[in-house]
């Protein structure tokens, strides 16, 4: 039997089907108001039907954090049965349904947030063009949003999520807190780099604390491993991260790699892959999930060698019978080229769709396909 096919235990005794995870992907389809929406129920159902685990986009946890437009929320108790109805549809067919919760930081578009004004851990704008200056927020109000993790496990929760995975990748505020370049504070939330680790260490712990009754929940957490900018989280900064993570003890690392295969950013005569490095530095602690352009099964089963679970993305918008394609020999069935004819087919929705086909080289186009 392939590996991705045999079934999976964390620690607290959660037992996945398979090793495939529905990797956490932006849409744009939530309703304006932060809900859930339909188109947003069927896509997720289309894609979640065969994998062992289910990751939805990032819900924001404060109106301060909001990343995208037509994003959704875990901010406020009325967001609940939405909420429900989404991990609803994800476990409907046996996967188990991870909430990813996050705060946008300096990244949050200024029409999203509350007097158009970005927050993040310092006033540091982030290198790239056109981008607002954040204001910094002051420590009760960090203290505040350290909270509001929590309270969003708490939703979770109730509305029957089987974990949350916290957002502390792809610049978002955790990450911005932990580096060195948007995270210039002089209070216990900055300095060097464990200093740097107040804050995503109190995060875990928010969160962990509103799930202590809960012993079946899974609490992941998901980071990049370094940065371009000057200066920017290294390896071996992520050496340090990865360490404080282990002692916190979490249920599951997620590795953010826009390639499984690439080496170090900053360094390209480093010739180890990052993902080898990250895998050495856990030496099995703990599970971790591994993410990339895995497009083919060979190489999901090559990487099952290093990670243990492997999460598929544009895979599953492309092809969401990816698995079960697998699962029933028909393995040269695979889509690895998006049909620009099968949108309604493939149950994606309009702004997601959108910005799919109007975003040159983000997704493989099938050449024949009529635009």
């Amino acid at each position: 039997m392939k590996r991705m096919l045999q079934s999976f235990q964390f620690k607290n005794g959660v037992e996945l089907h398979n090793r495939l995870v529905l990797a956490p992907m932006t849409h744009y389809s939530s309703e304006p108001t932060g809900e859930v929406s339909e188109h947003e129920l069927a896509y997720y159902r289309k894609r979640a039907k065969n994998v062992g685990l289910a990751i939805t986009a990032c819900a924001y946890v404060t109106e301060d954090g909001k990343g995208f437009p037509n994003a959704f929320g875990a901010s406020d108790d009325h967001f609940i049965t939405g909420l429900r109805q989404l991990a609803e549809s994800l476990k409907a067919e046996g996967a188990k349904a991870i909430l990813q919760i996050f705060h946008a930081g300096r990244m949050s578009p200024p029409e999203l947030v509350p007097n158009e004004q970005p927050v993040s851990a310092s006033a540091v704008a982030p290198v790239r063009e056109g981008a607002a200056t954040p204001r910094a927020l002051e420590t009760e109000e960090v203290e505040a949003i350290i909270e509001a993790f929590g309270e969003a496990t708490r939703r979770a929760i109730e509305a029957g999520f089987d974990g949350v995975e916290i957002h502390g990748a792809n610049t978002y505020l955790i990450q911005q807190f932990f580096s060195p370049h948007s995270n210039r504070r002089d209070d216990r939330f900055g300095g060097d780099v464990q200093a740097r680790l107040t804050f995503p260490r109190e995060v875990i712990r928010s969160v962990k604390a509103a799930a202590k009754d809960a012993d079946d929940f899974l609490i992941g957490y998901r980071f990049s491993p370094e940065e371009v900018e000057e200066p920017g989280i290294t390896l071996d900064d992520t050496d340090v991260l990865i360490d404080m993570l282990l002692e916190e003890g979490l249920d599951y690392l997620h590795a953010s790699l826009w390639n499984f295969n690439i080496g170090s950013m900053r360094n390209e005569n480093v010739m180890e892959r990052s993902i080898d490095r990250i895998a050495k530095r856990i030496n099995g602690a703990v599970p971790l999930i591994g993410v990339g352009q895995l497009q083919r099964p060979g190489q999901v089963e090559d990487a099952l060698n290093v990670i243990d679970l492997a999460a598929l993305g544009r895979e599953l918008i492309i092809d969401p019978d990816w698995l079960e394609k697998v699962q029933t020999d028909r393995e040269d069935e695979i889509e690895t080229a998006l049909d620009l004819n099968k949108q309604a087919e493939l149950a994606v929705p309009a702004p997601l769709w959108n910005a799919i086909t109007t975003r040159a080289g983000w997704f493989p186009i099938k050449d024949e396909a009529v635009k």
